[in-house]
């Protein structure tokens, strides 16, 4: 979410009445609500609301995808699997800022907008079966992980890291990400992840500076109002969106 401080509880000292923050808390869907202080920051004065809406746990989920859990560094190659989703187009723009070189994975239809980001190399996975390139990657990050992850451990270097975090809620994807994959993992001899994101001030900072550096730029596809919120879960369940989906109030 993001918006305008209207009040403070007691003993607050890092925000004030009229301050512009964005940040995350259960009860964003709605035109007031009651967040915690370590789960906001300042609005970067350079973005819209809708835009620092479309940051906080999409652009957190990016950002510790690849450097606790991926333990990026610079020169690394990169694979974002998803490049052109609400993670994905984060974690194409955070990786550059961290000095690696990105291949993002998209459809046909966002490889323009992929490369706009910042991808050095850019892969339609409707035409190119990228798992069997011969390409080895340093990390790979799979925001689309419907599959078993046989296919990817072979596209990922001997010391790779392997971090799943989109995936299907279903009893059989559950089941693969939580029994099947680590023994294919074990077996393959390659460090698979899959983690939830830690919403927190340090980090949402860090986002901030990204910002208003001009390192990472929201995406955004579409806008709706909060009384279209059903249109709106409707249009991004289908899989499809260009980074953010935001609704305005």
């Amino acid at each position: 979410m993001a918006g305008q401080v209207e009040a403070v509880g007691k003993g607050i000292t890092r925000f004030k009445v009229g301050d512009e923050v964005f940040g995350s808390g259960i009860g964003s869907f709605a035109e007031s609500g009651c967040f915690l202080e370590d789960k906001i920051v300042l609005k970067p004065a350079s973005l819209t609301f809708e835009q620092a809406a479309a940051v906080p746990v999409a652009g957190l989920t990016a950002l510790q995808a690849l450097r606790d859990h991926g333990r990026i560094q610079a020169g690394h190659e990169v694979l974002i699997h998803g490049a052109s989703g609400g993670v994905g187009t984060f974690a194409v723009q955070i990786a550059k800022a961290l000095g690696a070189r990105v291949t993002g994975v998209c459809s046909e239809r966002n490889l323009e907008m992929v490369q706009s980001i910042g991808a050095d190399h850019v892969i339609n996975y409707t035409k190119e079966d990228f798992w069997r390139s011969g390409k080895r990657y340093d990390l790979i990050v799979d925001n689309a992980a419907f599959h078993s992850i046989s296919k990817p451990l072979r596209a990922l270097k001997p010391t790779g890291i392997y971090v799943l975090v989109g995936g299907s809620s279903s009893t059989a994807s559950i089941l693969q990400s939580l029994i099947i994959n680590p023994l294919i993992s074990k077996i393959k001899g390659r460090k698979v992840v899959s983690f939830m994101a830690n919403m927190n001030w340090t980090d949402l900072a860090l986002l901030k500076e990204l910002l208003e550096a001009g390192k990472i730029i929201p995406v955004i596809d579409r806008k709706y109002s909060l009384s279209d919120a059903p249109q709106a879960i409707r249009y991004v369940e289908e899989g499809h969106a260009r980074g953010k989906v935001v609704l305005t109030m």
